[in-house]
């Protein structure tokens, strides 16, 4: 299966190379991508630098265009689109449904993807998006269990990518209403869930008092690690059944979706593509990642056993979930 790695910048994306990423997937320095912050992305010179390294090591790039252009700015897409193919990206990950059909008609010749933030999740909806405009592959929502992603192979001709390693989101594959609530920037818009512009610290009383926007999300004792203020996994107090109050992750807990022992299983659902998660990560952190999961695709490969417990460490609190996959809730 082809390994499908993060690069939020240049060196990052030469570390998932070096690690032995088959395809690297990256975005614009702007609102095109769904992960533009600060300090993250790529220039028009940098990806076509960028590709020239991927090329020449065997590698593929693929450049994300994954947000929903404004009224009246989509030039900014279409631009985005047209770079992309002219600068020798192997293919384009899109979500919104005009710049999909827009990039299939004003480039016939670049290879679409239909991006998560498209929320397809079932037979008829891909089959759409294939037989309309020719869309080749489609990453599935991280709602799926290992049999859904089955039945969904036996009845399209499209690839399949799916999420194995990273953060996972409580919304509908980013359509984050948390998010845009407390800031007034949209994820699906704007790019930017939990942007560091609206991100506060402050030591209060002994301890450190993490905010985002007027809300506080995290309260941390003096000496201990301060986690990020994003919404979805702050601390908060709600009331219990009973009414009393209770204090915790009432949304999500801090955890990492690591799907490697179920690799094998995705392998049998027919699964093409194995995506790790993580563009806001160090080349460090890219680095470790994708040489794991190199390692865990070739075990598969010879159907020999996982490697488990190789990213313990670099997970969310420590702590990692096979998420949806196995659904054990119900």
């Amino acid at each position: 299966m082809e390994l499908v790695c993060p690069a939020g910048t240049p060196a990052a994306l030469r570390a998932a190379v070096d690690a032995g990423a088959h395809t690297v997937y990256c975005g614009f320095a702007d609102e095109t991508n769904a992960r533009n912050f600060p300090g993250l992305n790529f220039s028009r010179e940098e990806l076509a630098d960028g590709v020239a390294y991927a090329q020449t090591r065997g590698a593929k790039v693929l450049v994300a265009i994954n947000t929903f252009p404004r009224a009246g700015e989509q030039m900014l897409w279409h631009d985005a689109v047209r770079d992309a193919a002219d600068l020798g990206a192997h293919a384009v990950i899109l979500a919104d449904l005009g710049l999909i059909a827009h990039a299939a008609e004003a480039h016939p010749g670049l290879r679409l993807h239909l991006s998560v933030q498209a929320a397809a999740a079932n037979p008829d909806a891909i089959n759409f998006y294939a037989q309309t405009f020719g869309i080749r592959r489609v990453v599935l929502p991280r709602v799926l269990s290992v049999e859904e992603i089955t039945a969904i192979n036996r009845e399209i001709d499209v690839e399949t990518e799916v999420f194995v390693f990273g953060g996972l989101c409580v919304m509908a594959e980013g359509r984050c209403s948390l998010s845009s609530y407390a800031t007034g920037l949209s994820p699906n818009m704007n790019g930017v869930c939990s942007p560091a512009s609206h991100v506060t610290y402050s030591d209060i009383g002994g301890n450190h008092e993490a905010r985002l926007g007027d809300f506080l999300i995290h309260r941390t004792p003096k000496g201990m690690p301060v986690p990020y203020p994003t919404l979805c996994k702050g601390c908060f107090t709600s009331p219990d059944d009973k009414g009393n109050s209770q204090t915790g992750h009432i949304f999500e807990d801090p955890v990492s979706l690591d799907a490697t022992r179920l690799i094998p299983a995705l392998q049998k659902a027919g699964v093409s593509a194995l995506k790790i998660e993580g563009r806001q990560r160090s080349r460090a952190y890219v680095a470790q990642v994708v040489r794991a999961f190199r390692a865990a695709v070739e075990a598969a490969e010879q159907g020999a056993p996982m490697p488990e417990g190789l990213l313990a460490r670099l997970t969310e609190g420590q702590a990692a979930t096979t998420g949806a996959y196995a659904k054990t809730w119900r």
